[in-house]
């Protein structure tokens, strides 16, 4: 390093080959072709790539493209998704400044902030983006945002004591130069990146659950294949000829439209999240939203609007009340107009609020700064208390830190004398103080007035206010000890809940999932905050992070059975929440904004980050961003995670019930004997046709009354749980008996063979065109559902109607599916024989929800906080 008049730009290059740019290196780099490669990775896609390679040997090129053209499609719906929300997010390197000016060759030069070397000098002012680690050489009234890093949002003085600067934070005020100590991954925020390196994902409950579908369904295709050539041996038929037709049988089982369905709907799912405030990540993570049985929250900005306004001020003796907005408020002490001037202490107070503080009034009037300083700085004006013009001269500071959780500013006044002006947390604060101000001079700080200033704080933190204490001591010149202080006051500081939080703690708990405030606040003022919104009742115990170092993994899950508020927490305590959480069955969604907060976000089952306030490195350890950081959005998006896995299982439940009855008609058709009641090319024809659009429709059914009302689903539920298995099996069935039923009664009336598979094919399109409906619901019959609730899914079962009356009736397609056209009493048997399938299935599901379906879970009630509850009624969570 060349000192403090930087370095050369040979040197610059030398170090720059030696150290590599100043990047951070995303945790999720992914090329465009590896995106588009694991579009291919699930087992139903490559069983479909299988059918492909089968069709092409037995010469059936026709369908062979078809099942190509279906899969490629899933393929480029998921590429394309994936790849504009990849590309869209890809920002991390956006934190660093992406120029920086720095002293090379004794000149201040602007330069790629990827080209900053250690050794570096770099000049800081208001607005910059800090570029790299490093070690301040000088600094005029500077100070910075590390919320990023450090989760605290007062902003950090920067002196001969508090020197050093960090990658990614901002300066708010001030002017500086530092020398570049750490570059790139090096950075702390670097070494945060990292740690996400080693998190892994695992796939979601619903890439699980298509997995296990596609197993199911490559192993049914095998049974299906070895009975059938079986079958037909032991009948004398030609060997080679059976085996063929069962790979014919087992290419018709297969749902060739499922993966680009669930694509779809997934898609459109994710542009519905995106119009409610809510921006998916990953294709698959709408899905796992519907599964989040714990919502671990953050209260300042998501619970809260993270918009301070100071309601009230206290000393030992009287109260005041405070209201305005901006620069215009107003004071009152027992319901009459109080001026603070005319008080000695309030007057005192307000002035250390406005002289030890980091806003600023700009020249429009606006005040600029954290929230917490904009509303002590804007109390202070509404008495008549300004910085400007006063001819107070600040001399010094001891910036705020986490550890002392105070700041104190050294300051002249007009007359000579200096006064040493502090404010922080009341119960800190006062461990420094030896007298406490009244109207008739400073008393000695006994123990019982201890106790009172305790008490008085206690009380506002329990009304849901930050509160903040001030004190203050004679000073001599550079005098800076924080010590032997007089106590002057309190302020309550109210951030008000989101206006829909509480209906959206309320929806949470009527929905069975479990939400938790986790907070670097007060104790009391998070316990007072939380039960306001419902998130916990009067006398509900908080855990503080000093509390949870305490305790061992067993003893903290007993914990979490009863605890839904964690306040005064690190980073790391998030984590170790997460997991604690996860560890006891739930599925945890997490939110964060900071860079410390990544690695909870990432652990987390649904990471959830801020768009707001949240830095990129948190962006991109989630899976989902709120755009407008608000809880309600997070819980309108788990509200369409449900949604769009009620719409997975219906269409999931038409396609299989559909292709069980094709293979159900043929496979018996084959075992007694009957002639093929269906050609190749027409099983192609309702596969690509009647299937896909219908079962596209379901995927947009609107929600059931009692989405929200419904017990999250386990994790590890078969898709198939619930008695959906039996419900397709059944239907399925029932569909492939009426095609029969239809081919063998048509022959009977003396019916050619074309009229006769005309037929059949209708009755089987009709058959699940009718069924369609039947899939809108898993608990109400044919005739109890609303079936104009969805008009896509009209238009869907009427496009597929006139591709079947083409098909039949025009003499191209005619030719092409080697149908006939019907008689009307062929169309009417046709027709009659399909309605007996809903009605007997209609009966069969009056039935089975009569009483409880096999394998049932017993689910608890939902998390109510009843009016009249006490500290006396305990609750135990099950996650």
């Amino acid at each position: 390093m060349e000192g403090s008049q930087g370095l050369s730009s040979r040197r610059a290059a030398q170090l720059l080959e030696e150290y590599g740019e100043n990047r951070l290196e995303s945790a999720r780099k992914t090329s465009p072709l590896a995106i588009f490669a694991g579009q291919f990775r699930d087992a139903l896609v490559m069983i479909l790539l299988g059918c492909t390679l089968l069709s092409c040997l037995m010469g059936d090129a026709a369908e062979a493209l078809a099942i190509a053209v279906i899969v490629l499609l899933n393929a480029l719906l998921g590429f394309f998704q994936e790849y504009r929300t990849e590309r869209t997010l890809e920002k991390l390197g956006e934190m660093a400044a992406p120029t920086a000016v720095a002293i090379r060759d004794g000149q201040p030069v602007t330069v790629p902030a990827s080209q900053l070397v250690p050794g570096d000098v770099v000049l800081l002012e208001a607005g910059n983006r800090v570029p790299a680690d490093g070690v301040l050489l000088e600094a005029k009234d500077l100070s910075c945002d590390e919320s990023m890093l450090t989760g605290e949002s007062v902003g950090v003085e920067k002196n001969s004591r508090s020197c050093q600067v960090y990658m990614g934070t901002l300066v708010t005020r001030g002017k500086g130069r530092f020398q570049v100590t750490h570059t790139g991954q090096r950075t702390e925020m670097g070494k945060i990146a990292g740690m996400l390196s080693s998190i892994e994902e695992g796939p979601t409950p619903l890439q699980q659950r298509l997995d296990h579908l596609g197993r199911v369904i490559g192993f049914g295709c095998l049974g299906i294949c070895a009975v059938v050539a079986v079958a037909g041996i032991i009948r004398g038929e030609d060997p080679l000829q059976m085996v063929i037709t069962g790979v014919s049988l087992s290419v018709a089982a297969v749902p060739e439209g499922l993966p680009a369905i669930v694509t779809i709907a997934l898609a459109l799912a994710v542009g519905r999240m995106v119009r409610r405030g809510a921006l998916i990540r990953r294709l698959h993570a709408v899905e796992t939203l519907g599964c989040a049985t714990v919502i671990c929250s953050d209260k300042t900005g998501t619970l809260t609007e993270n918009r301070m306004t100071v309601t009230c001020l206290e000393t030992l003796d009287r109260q005041v009340e405070a209201e305005g907005s901006g620069l215009v408020g107003r004071f009152r002490c027992q319901g009459a107009p109080f001026s603070p001037g005319d008080d000695p202490v309030f007057s005192l107070l307000l002035l250390t609020a406005a002289h030890c503080n980091s806003a600023l009034l700009a020249p429009d009037n606006r005040i600029l700064g954290e929230p917490t300083e904009q509303a002590l700085l804007a109390a202070a004006l509404w008495a008549g208390v300004r910085r400007e013009g006063s001819g107070i001269q600040a001399e010094g500071e001891n910036p705020f830190d986490s550890s002392r959780k105070m700041m104190s500013t050294l300051v002249r006044r007009p007359d000579g004398t200096r006064l040493l002006l502090a404010k922080g947390a009341p119960d800190l604060l006062l461990r420094r103080c030896t007298a406490v101000l009244t109207p008739q001079g400073a008393r000695p700080l006994t123990p019982a007035l201890r106790q009172q200033i305790t008490g008085q704080n206690t009380r506002l933190a329990g009304q849901a206010l930050r509160v903040l204490g001030f004190a203050c001591r004679i000073a001599g010149p550079a005098d800076l000890a924080e010590e032997g202080f007089t106590f002057l006051g309190l302020a309550g500081l109210w951030d008000p809940p989101r206006k829909d939080a509480r209906e959206a703690v309320a929806r949470c708990r009527r929905a069975h999932i479990r939400p938790v405030m986790i907070t670097g606040d007060h104790a009391v003022t998070a316990q007072a905050i939380a039960r306001k919104l419902g998130i916990c009742r009067e006398g509900d115990p908080v855990l503080t992070g000093s509390q949870l170092d305490q305790l061992d993994d067993r003893e903290l899950d007993r914990q979490l059975g009863q605890v839904s508020v964690f306040a005064r927490v690190t980073p790391a305590h998030k984590l170790r929440l997460v997991r604690a959480f996860k560890a006891r069955g739930g599925v945890v969604a997490m939110t964060g904004d900071g860079v410390n907060d990544a690695p909870a976000v990432k652990e987390a089952d649904i990471g959830v980050a801020m768009g707001i306030t949240g830095t990129d490195v948190t962006k991109e350890a989630a899976s989902v961003i709120l755009l407008d950081d608000s809880f309600a959005t997070l819980v309108a998006a788990v509200e369409e995670g449900r949604v769009i896995y009620q719409n997975i299982r219906k269409f999931i439940r038409y396609l299989l019930s559909c292709n069980i009855g094709e293979v159900v008609t043929m496979f018996f058709a084959m075992l007694m004997g009957m002639p093929i009641p269906l050609l190749p090319i027409q099983i192609l024809l309702i596969n690509l046709a009647t299937d896909g659009l219908p079962a596209i429709a379901l995927g947009l059914d609107p929600p059931s009354e009692d989405v929200m009302a419904q017990p999250p689903r386990r994790a590890g539920d078969s898709i198939f749980s619930g008695g959906l298995a039996t419900t397709i099996l059944t239907r399925g069935f029932l569909i492939g008996l009426t095609t029969l039923a239809v081919f063998t009664i048509l022959t009977g009336q003396g019916a050619t063979l074309e009229q006769a598979r005309t037929g059949a094919l209708t009755a089987l399109v009709a058959s699940q065109l009718i069924h369609v409906f039947e899939c809108k619901s898993e608990k109400k019959g044919l005739l109890s559902i609303h079936p104009l609730d969805n008009p896509l899914l009209i238009g869907a079962v009427g496009v597929s109607a006139l591709m079947l009356a083409a098909a039949l009736y025009t003499p191209l397609f005619s030719s092409v599916f080697q149908t006939v056209p019907l008689t009307g009493k062929q169309l009417l048997t046709c027709l009659i024989a399909c309605l007996a399938a809903p009605l007997a299935s209609s009966l069969l599901l009056a039935f089975r929800h009569g009483r409880p379906a096999r394998g049932t879970v017993v689910h608890p009630q939902p998390l109510p906080l009843p009016p009249g509850g006490t500290p006396s009624d305990k609750h135990e969570f099950p996650v």
